[in-house]
């Protein structure tokens, strides 16, 4: 049942890029749809406020400021730089260069956390770089922004993980981190005008439109946490971070079926590679496994 969670959140978090391409073709940029998912999302999450509330008093100062850095990096940062992404080069491809974010975190963590980087990672690494290169090929100066945008979100992604573990102990609950991280980058929204002409926006926009702002922030943002939430109850998350892998793969079905994106025959390697690059570092081995806590994985 754990196992099975899990495949649906990926599955969940794999229509991102679907929504991001509708509301791309109404009109909205990609700052407008991350205020939309974002603070739609926020509206929904304020449910859980009060059985939080005993959880957030008992914060420290800087505790807070740490929440606040992985949510301005690693939620607002990466949907943005994602839903650029997939704009320029699909959602395919976008969403294998946001699964390069573990490979970014070998070297975040060993700066920020002093954690070693072993053979096998930095083997998987090379291999992951060789996958970004490949899904490079046959793409032309414009459509290179979105290859450094979806990076840029691999970045931003890994951050979320790293940020999250220096900043909370083990005894918070991981609900409160995924909380925090949306709400926080909600609030910094709202101070913007740009949000709420956004909505105004939407307003007048055909009924369909609200149909892809739910798919986001309901379909792809809170269904999915609080599925994969569930499943670490039943299984490590070193072990749920595996089925994670249905994230890239229904999106690029998804792609391809509902938007028509084709992709050539090295691209399509590029992908393998850096699925498989991730798939490896997620599988640990016996001595590893047995050292292993169960905590919050970087893919919430």
């Amino acid at each position: 049942m754990g196992g099975l969670q899990v495949i649906v959140a990926a599955i969940c978090w794999g229509t991102l890029g679907i929504f991001t391409t509708y509301l791309h073709q109404l009109g909205f940029d990609s700052v407008q749809i991350a205020i939309l998912r974002v603070v739609t999302a926020a509206m929904m999450l304020l449910m859980l406020l009060p059985s939080l509330w005993t959880s957030i008093r008992q914060l420290s100062v800087g505790e807070i400021l740490q929440l606040s850095l992985q949510s301005l990096i690693g939620v607002l940062g990466m949907t943005v730089c994602y839903f650029i992404a997939v704009n320029f080069v699909g959602a395919g491809i976008a969403v294998s260069l946001l699964y390069t974010a573990p490979i970014f975190s070998l070297v975040l963590a060993f700066f920020l956390l002093k954690e070693p980087i072993t053979k096998k990672s930095f083997t998987l690494a090379c291999i992951a770089v060789v996958g970004v290169a490949l899904t490079t090929l046959s793409e032309n100066f414009t459509l290179s922004w979105g290859i450094v945008f979806g990076l840029l979100s691999g970045v931003c992604y890994s951050l979320y993980g790293i940020l999250g573990k220096k900043a909370l102990h083990k005894h918070y609950p991981p609900t409160l981190v995924f909380f925090s991280s949306v709400v926080i980058s909600a609030i910094a929204l709202l101070l913007l005008p740009m949000t709420y002409q956004t909505y105004a926006t939407a307003f007048t926009m055909p009924a369909i439109t609200w149909l892809w702002v739910m798919g986001l922030s309901l379909v792809g943002t809170v269904i999915p946490f609080f599925l994969y939430m569930s499943a670490l109850h039943k299984l490590p998350a070193t072990k749920a971070s595996v089925f994670t892998v249905f994230e890239p793969f229904t999106a690029i079905v998804l792609s391809i079926v509902l938007l028509h994106q084709s992709l050539n025959g090295m691209q399509y390697s590029g992908m393998i590679l850096i699925l498989l690059a991730t798939l490896l570092n997620s599988i640990k081995l016996p001595m590893q496994r047995h050292r292993q806590l169960t905590e919050v994985d970087a893919q919430v």
